[in-house]
Parts: C-alpha cells; sequence; structure tokens
C-alpha cells in the first residue's frame, strides 16, 4: 500500500472534518405563517415571542 509523501496537517485534517457538521438551519412555523430561526426576532414581522420588539414598516 502506498505511503503519504508528507504529513498531513492538523489543521487540514480538521477542515476536512468539520465540513460534515454543516447543518440546514432549523426553521419554525410561526402564528402569521411565515418560518423563522428559533430564539431569534422574525425579520418579516418584527416580532419575538409573541411581543412587537422592532418597528417594521410596510
Amino acid at each position: 500500500m502506498g505511503q503519504p509523501k508528507r504529513k498531513q496537517s492538523k489543521q487540514r485534517s480538521r477542515k476536512r472534518r468539520g465540513a460534515n457538521r454543516f447543518e440546514a438551519p432549523l426553521l419554525i412555523k410561526e402564528p402569521d405563517g411565515t418560518f423563522s430561526r428559533s430564539h431569534r426576532v422574525n425579520p418579516e414581522t418584527g416580532q419575538y415571542r409573541g411581543k412587537q420588539v422592532l418597528d417594521i414598516e410596510v
């Protein structure tokens, strides 16, 4: 079996292994029918946990 000519660095190995950890963000359906990420302000409505926290102008 062939042998590698050079030692593979720790950084290179970790980059390769780390790429497998990426996942799509989980989205939660809001009461108004829009989707947003959990524990974050809904950018479309400006609400968080049912309370208006951002002023969104339509």
